[in-house]
């Protein structure tokens, strides 16, 4: 059973439709869902958790009904927001126990439960201050922290890396690849920052217009249609060159140091390191050709605009 089942959904407010017809199935692991600004994610995001209701359409999260199970569905799934939603005069360590108290843990357990969770999240003492002093990076921690408390099924996170520097940045998508392969917990990151996709995600859903215009793997995505080898040597590349000619390869040359070698990796590299063994010129570094997930994102984004006009 897929975790997230969504069937023909759409929602309008209005006059106005913010999900069109969306069909979409999410299993485990970590997908990224991204989207321009006005796509419909935060709509979704909602539909998902029961906090608003579809217009027509059907849905199921972690085999629940998205308006008849959305109480059920809230007690498995972990949110965090964009936007602060800290308690004012509570300390950060008091903000995750009340957290975990709305999930039903005693009160000494969820005290416990919270110190536990702001380890996790790399909190120092700064946990017993008052949340109000703050910088981004520890209000981002503490959203993180209340978001996982209850150690959920599937975590949704909207812009978790937003504002943070690059090593906190860096150490909140180490936590997030922790819980993924580590804790084997499902995980839905929304975010317009497509490196920290590219970090850690093994899908991408993109959304445009309230339609889905992509759901594939990662990996797939990134496949060149032209698949080749970038080659950086020690030494001259033209003797390299030859050699790998000689074999019926096809070079091109990028410097005088750099060759492209085009072809599938299988093929390609054990041709390269069987040159620079016959040649002896050293392999400094062998680099796979990738598209762009900023490309597959445009792409996606303006057949669209396309379709719409």
């Amino acid at each position: 059973m897929p975790l997230i089942e969504l069937n023909n959904l759409t929602k309008d407010y209005g006059s106005f439709r913010a999900i069109n017809n969306l069909t979409l199935e999410i299993n485990g692991g970590i997908t990224g869902l991204l989207g321009p600004n006005g796509a419909g994610k935060s709509t979704l995001i909602k539909l998902l958790l029961g906090l608003v209701h579809c217009t027509s359409g059907t849905g199921r999260v972690l085999g629940h009904d998205i308006v008849s199970g959305c109480t059920e569905i809230r007690t498995k799934v972990g949110y965090m927001p964009e936007d602060d939603c800290y308690m004012h005069g509570l300390s950060g360590v008091e903000c995750v126990q009340v957290a975990a108290q709305l999930s039903c843990f005693p009160t000494t357990e969820a005290l416990r439960r919270g110190h536990e969770i702001l380890d996790f999240c790399g909190m120092g003492q700064e946990r017993y201050r008052n949340v109000e002093t703050y910088s981004t990076g520890m209000r981002q921690k503490l959203r993180f922290a209340m978001a996982i408390v209850h150690d959920p099924e599937l975590l949704i996170l909207d812009e978790p890396t937003s504002g943070l520097d690059p090593e906190e940045r860096e150490s909140m998508l180490n936590r997030i690849q922790v819980l993924s392969r580590q804790m084997d917990k499902a995980i839905i990151i929304c975010t317009h920052i497509l490196p920290d996709v590219q970090v850690v995600c093994d899908r991408v859903v993109i959304i445009a217009g309230g339609r889905m215009t992509l759901c594939e793997d990662l990996a797939v995505l990134q496949k060149s249609p032209d698949p080749s080898l970038t080659v950086y040597l020690q030494g001259t590349a033209e003797a390299f060159a030859k050699s790998l000619r000689d074999q019926g390869m096809r070079i091109e040359a990028e410097s005088e140091r750099s060759l492209r070698v085009f072809g599938p990796e299988e093929q390609t590299s054990p041709a390269v390191w069987k040159t620079a063994r016959e040649t002896g010129i050293t392999v400094r570094s062998i680099v796979p050709s990738r598209t762009s997930l900023d490309e597959v994102f445009l792409k996606a984004v303006q057949e669209t605009s396309h379709a719409d006009s």
